[in-house]
């Protein structure tokens, strides 16, 4: 094993090999991670051979805890590295990535195919000292034996040597998905110099657009493929032209003839190919393991049976959603024909003229909600509602960060320190699209020590304008409770096992429960007024204001959910139905579930798979469908605290209900099977019902003409 004072020497020069606090991120320098990861490797290694040696004594202090203990340093290293390379992206760091990638690839999967590791696992499985492990530590054992099995252990040559191999390509495949996402995204600029073509924008969209127009030393307004520049113009400008441009732009991210400058040379983003060997390489990967796809191995490790069992539950739900989602169409069709004069809507109409039909029919528009949404005084409010249901504190800390816009927050319960959480909730071109949540590091117990949780939550939100706080819409405070949730299901575990706490050993359609769950507070008055502001009189939101966002809260939820239903079953049918090389390809299997379950298709020339990193570079692969599973959860178990504000006192009735989540869902993280959580809570299995009623779909409403103002949800 190391020797320690070669690891605080080690630790003192490179910021990767330093574990005993949070992460350095100031002493950081790409040049470190090569040494690093192959100094944490050879450790890791060593601790391998430990472990497995005959003469290590069967028990869960000498076989478990050495690999943990150095697998864990990996880790958390190389987490670092993924975290920075994800929201601070550099050419340096970008090259460092890359060159260490295939190395971290084939230490796990090495480590995954041990032979004498397996069969160790095997035989403390059986032996009198695993029956008297606490749960968590049997869960731990019994979830190794299922990846060691999925990991290609029971493999032999030459199938062995090729597994390895294709996690090696899947790996690189993956990482080139992403970039050529961020860098097609990037590649775009739209300068606009005439002022007319910016008609309908909110003056914070074209304050930002002229702002970055300066940045790059040019007249006019700078926009870009950036959400929080793109979107406004999609929502709010009337310039269809304008319109149209950036929607092919956006819609044909990283497809064929997408380059990017690169020195003096242009080099291709095409996500195509990729698509199309990762799919290939899955296939095969899965009947190396005896499964007849990737779906079936993809689901193994999950709640969900089988892919017929995921096909059928979203093609019932989209059944039950598509008779709302064409009356959603057809309003939408009626008002852009008689009132925008565009008898033909076009897919870079939609956004637009949605939300002129929104602002006609409830009297409000997002534009004006907007204004009450200061980010600090959201995250306040949303602070508060955390303390107040988990009995926690919300605090300012200090620690080094990886850009001047991050924040740094601790959490305590009765003056004891819970877990830290980083948020980083800005867009810029260094970070990858999207929001998310990831650990820097685990809870986890030895002896009297206790190692809290740490966490990261990354957004991309519009930054300041000026001197003006961020401003969000109501959508992104949503998305901020969303990953905020995720981070309490990380930072609020009681668990003291690296494999099984948080968010750790939690089966992927579970997941999103927690922070699916904490969307809900977004559209309670008494949270809404809390942590609302206007940017210039400082009032809180006027409540019949609030009361139109509540009617407007299921506008065109048909049509939103089976856009969701569209890419979760576009992904399983990809992952079970399709054979790479066959007759037909990905766009037209595409295609083909659009036909079947879409109300609106997009233009033959879109190629939104190109871009879809969820399933091509987030691990979502065959496992997007967990976002309407686990919205089968979350709704039912919100349902819980419904009933408890209408008891007699609420305010009881809620905290006691947000004891029960915490002790039955946050609590315990993976350490037992999703289900049996979600049945300790709410004393029942999950039920579709409260889902349908949240989205406004609990039976088929008569198609409403466009011109009524409801003060129902549509």
């Amino acid at each position: 094993m190391p020797d320690t004072k070669t690891d605080r020497s080690d630790a003192a020069t490179n910021a990767l090999l330093d574990f005993s606090g949070l992460p350095r991120f100031a002493d950081f320098s790409p040049a470190q991670v090569a040494p690093a990861v192959d100094r944490l490797i050879a450790e890791a290694r060593s601790a391998l051979g430990h472990v497995i040696a005959d003469d290590t004594p069967l028990t869960w202090e000498a076989f478990v805890e050495p690999l943990d203990d150095a697998t864990e340093r990996l880790g958390r290293a190389w987490g670092m590295v993924g975290h920075l390379n994800g929201v601070a992206d550099t050419p340096e760091l970008r090259e460092a990535y890359n060159a260490n990638l295939p190395k971290i690839t084939e230490f796990w999967t090495e480590l995954g195919q041990n032979q004498a590791l397996f069969e160790k696992y095997k035989r403390y499985a059986a032996s009198p000292q695993f029956a008297t492990l606490p749960a968590p530590r049997k869960r731990i054992v019994e979830n190794a034996l299922r990846d060691f099995r999925l990991g290609g252990a029971e493999l032999v040559s030459p199938a062995r040597e090729r597994f390895a191999e294709l996690q090696q390509r899947q790996a690189a495949l993956a990482q080139k998905f992403s970039e050529n996402v961020l860098d097609a995204t990037n590649a775009y600029a739209k300068i606009v110099t005439d002022e007319a073509q910016l008609d309908g924008l909110p003056d914070d969209a074209r304050e930002a657009a002229r702002e970055a127009a300066r940045r790059a030393g040019i007249e006019g307004w700078k926009f870009t493929l950036q959400f929080p520049s793109y979107f406004p113009v999609m929502q709010y400008g009337h310039d269809r032209a304008l319109r149209e441009e950036m929607y092919r732009a956006y819609t044909t991210r990283a497809s064929k003839g997408a380059v990017a400058p690169e020195g003096d040379r242009a080099v291709a983003l095409d996500n195509e190919p990729i698509i199309d060997e990762l799919l290939a390489l899955r296939a095969e990967e899965a009947k190396l393991l005896g499964y007849r796809n990737f779906g079936e191995v993809s689901l193994v490790p999950k709640m969900a049976e089988s892919p017929d069992e995921v096909k059928k539950f979203l093609r019932e739900l989209a059944a039950r959603a598509r008779p709302f989602a064409k009356n959603d169409l057809d309003a939408l069709r009626e008002f852009a024909a008689r009132d925008l004069s565009l008898p033909d809507l076009k897919s870079w109409d939609l956004a637009w003229a949605s939300e002129k039909l929104k602002e006609e029919r409830y009297a409000f528009s997002d534009r004006e909600v907007k204004q009450y949404f200061q980010l600090p005084r959201v995250l306040d409010g949303l602070f508060r509602l955390v303390e107040r249901m988990f009995s926690v504190r919300i605090a300012p800390d200090d620690a080094p960060t990886w850009h001047p816009d991050v924040r740094f927050f601790r959490i305590e319960r009765d003056g004891a320190l819970v877990g830290q959480f980083y948020t980083d909730l800005y867009a810029r071109e260094s970070k990858r699209p999207g929001a998310w949540m990831d650990d820097a590091r685990s809870r986890r117990r030895r002896g009297a020590s206790l190692q809290t949780p740490v966490a990261y939550l990354t957004c991309n939100f519009q930054p300041p304008v000026g001197t003006r706080p961020a401003l969000l819409t109501h959508d992104d405070v949503t998305t901020l409770f969303h990953e905020f949730g995720h981070g309490l299901h990380h930072l609020l575990t009681r668990i003291d096992e690296l494999g099984v706490s948080g968010i750790s050993g939690v089966e992927w359609d579970a997941v999103e429960l927690p922070s699916q769950f904490m969307e809900n507070f977004c559209w309670e008055w008494e949270i809404v007024e809390s942590m609302s502001a206007h940017v210039d009189t400082g009032e809180s939101i006027p409540k019949k204001l609030f009361e139109r966002m509540l009617a407007a809260k299921n506008f065109q939820s048909g049509m939103t959910t089976l856009r969701q239903i569209e890419f979760a079953l576009f992904d399983m049918r990809l992952h079970s139905e399709y054979e790479p090389g066959g007759a037909q390809t990905v766009q037209q299997l595409l295609d083909e579930v659009r036909e079947e379950v879409a109300v609106v298709a997009p233009p033959a020339w879109n190629r939104f798979q190109n871009s879809f990193s969820h399933i091509f570079a987030g691990g979502y692969s065959a496992g997007y469908y967990s976002y309407k599973w686990a919205e089968v959860l979350s709704a039912d178990a919100y349902a819980a605290f419904e009933d408890a504000m209408h008891e007699p006192d609420p305010v009881a009735g809620v905290a006691r209900t947000g004891r029960r989540f915490l002790e039955e869902i946050l609590a315990v993280g993976g350490s037992r099977p999703a289900i049996d959580s979600f049945r300790s809570f709410r004393g029942r299995d999950p039920e579709i019902d409260a889902l349908l009623r949240h989205n406004g779909m609990v039976e088929a409403r008569a198609p409403e003409s466009s011109h009524a103002r409801s003060s129902s949800s549509p």
